[in-house]
């Protein structure tokens, strides 16, 4: 039978990509602990098979429920939690498109159709280089946020047309709205409406917290991530070029997507920052560093009050990262 549904899964995935959506997977840190709660291991956790097929069937069973609701109502609407997230912001796609053209990825941005298969070509083309790599999460903040709305405007993300937070186990309020008005609807041969108005500023009530607890959930990562580093003080690791400033290069390590600043100050000549900020080029030498390449570092500080981790460039860069 989980032969069946995985196969299930994957048909239902290949469809829901030929119908536009996109393949963006962000990377999720964990870590481990020792009795103390002091972090051990920082690692990425695995994304298998039997998480995916999870995954296929809860986006199949929320579809589903927003479905319903949406064709029961007909033309008089049931008001109802979507889960929705609108089209890229072209201003942003095409600053993101000529970023992107600068490390030799092309981007068809025209409508917004293309621009999701584009962004599909990139996350493809990213498994096989590196440097591409460094654009996926800039890619993603191209996108609009998803949020909670009684208006359904679609999931541009996931190219659905309906869609809600439904599926169990609940762990959202969301959830819960969903339930409550679905029961109301499956025990009722008439809809069942609930007030629009009210519902919609709950909607924006539990987008506001969301937020708030995606902001915490990142500021936690990170402050995990500093206190496993600065036991690590004076030791090389690899990482790569992941952003460009003024004053320096911010590197992430290779694997636990810890992210430190280089400092010019700490280097042996001053950088020329390039417009557009892909890359810095040494008034003496001409080394240059690009978004993406593969550096060794050395960890020279780690704030866990400031959550910063200051680096420094050890020696020449090791082969291109797998």
């Amino acid at each position: 039978d989980l032969l069946v549904l995985n196969d299930l899964a994957y048909k239902l995935r290949e469809r829901r990509f030929k119908k536009g959506a996109i393949a963006f997977e962000t990377e999720e840190v964990k870590f481990r602990l020792d009795e103390e709660g002091v972090p051990i291991e920082v690692y990425t956790k695995e994304r298998k098979d039997a998480h995916m097929l999870i995954e296929d069937f809860m986006l199949l069973a929320n579809r589903e429920v927003a479905t319903f609701i949406t064709k029961k109502g007909g033309e008089d609407e049931i008001p109802f939690v979507y889960r929705v997230h609108d089209e890229p912001n072209p201003d942003k796609v095409i600053e993101f498109a000529a970023f992107a053209g600068e490390l030799g990825f092309r981007m068809d941005v025209s409508n917004a159709k293309m621009i999701s298969k584009s962004y599909n070509r990139l996350v493809e083309a990213a498994q096989s280089n590196p440097q591409l790599k460094i654009l996926e999460p800039i890619a993603i903040r191209t996108m609009a946020k998803a949020a909670y709305s009684t208006n359904n405007i679609g999931h541009y993300g996931l190219g659905f047309d309906y869609y809600s937070h439904f599926t169990s186990p609940i762990r959202r309020y969301s959830d819960v709205l969903a339930h409550r008005i679905l029961q109301l609807n499956l025990v009722s041969k008439e809809p069942y409406r609930v007030e629009k108005d009210k519902l919609e500023e709950v909607c924006e009530h539990i987008s506001l917290q969301e937020r708030k607890a995606l902001d915490a959930e990142r500021e936690s990562i990170k402050y995990k991530q500093v206190e496993f580093i600065k036991k690590h003080v004076g030791d090389v690791f690899p990482g790569y070029v992941a952003g460009i400033s003024d004053r320096g290069i911010f590197v992430e390590l290779k694997g636990t997507h810890i992210e430190g600043r280089v400092s010019f100050e700490t280097m042996d000549e001053g950088f020329d920052v390039a417009p557009g900020r892909l890359r810095v080029k040494g008034l003496k030498t001409g080394k240059e560093y690009k978004m993406g390449d593969p550096v060794l570092v050395k960890i020279i500080r780690a704030d866990l009050a400031s959550r910063q981790v200051d680096m420094m460039v050890e020696t020449e860069a090791p082969p291109a990262a797998e």
